[in-house]
């Protein structure tokens, strides 16, 4: 595997979490946005980037800075992957659709790790394109029960492309 980082942004503590356990399973580091530089981003090759979703679907708010790092760095030949945490009962009408404005950010570079959206309970989600989201789509409040054999089946689908 090519270096890797899993960044993050977290209010709450859910998304760090999961940041973390995949981090885990890769056996590479997570990063808290807040702490992103260009740095970290030119020394890994590929970046998974997770966040939680806020307000009307948008997404955590340290990531506002954080894109303009990711920007700044340059995507070009960078692999990309996405996850997103949000709450498919409360707010099953922007579920997890701050992934949305992530995938919109790193355009331009190889995005990998869609998911098809079978299996899940919304209503809409900004972050579904093509029928797929365009990441992994998590909801450990409500289905906590799915988390690791969703984290599980990601990681299996993208490991091939890092």
């Amino acid at each position: 595997m090519k270096p890797t980082v899993v960044i993050y942004g977290s209010s709450t503590g859910t998304c760090q979490a999961i940041a973390e356990k995949i981090a885990k399973k890769l056996g590479v580091e997570a990063v808290d946005v807040t702490d992103l530089t260009a740095d970290i981003v030119n020394n890994n090759d590929n970046l998974i980037l997770g966040t939680s979703t806020w307000g009307s679907g948008d997404m955590q708010d340290d990531w506002y800075e954080g894109v303009e790092v990711l920007k700044g760095a340059g995507l070009s030949g960078k692999t990309v992957a996405l996850f997103g945490c949000g709450d498919c009962e409360s707010y099953g009408d922007t579920f997890c659709s701050g992934m949305s404005e992530l995938y919109q950010a790193v355009e331009g570079a190889n995005i990998i790790g869609a998911v098809s959206t079978d299996g899940y309970t919304f209503d809409d989600s900004d972050a579904v394109v093509d029928g797929k989201f365009v990441g992994l789509a998590l909801d450990d409040l409500n289905e906590e029960d799915k988390t690791d054999e969703r984290i599980d089946a990601w990681i299996n689908d993208i490991k091939g492309s890092l």
